[in-house]
């Protein structure tokens, strides 16, 4: 947990300075990173939503065959 924890510390303190960096105002560097993992935590659900039915649908590709192994070549 407390690495889960720096690394978010991390990087809010990396988004604020790129996010000053760009457009020299502490007002907008700290409005995108607020915002940011917001939009970011948003996406994540319905990204994490869609891989789900996704994987349920049975869309994903099939593993492939290791070269040489013919234990499951077809006949």
């Amino acid at each position: 947990m407390a690495k889960s924890a720096t690394f978010g510390v991390m990087h809010l303190g990396i988004a604020f300075s790129v996010s000053y960096a760009l457009t020299g105002s502490w007002s907008i560097a700290g409005a995108i990173t607020v915002v940011e993992p917001i939009a970011n935590t948003v996406a994540h659900y319905f990204f994490d939503r869609w891989w789900t039915r996704r994987q349920a649908a049975g869309t994903t590709a099939p593993a492939e065959t290791p070269a040489g192994d013919l234990s499951t070549a077809p006949a």
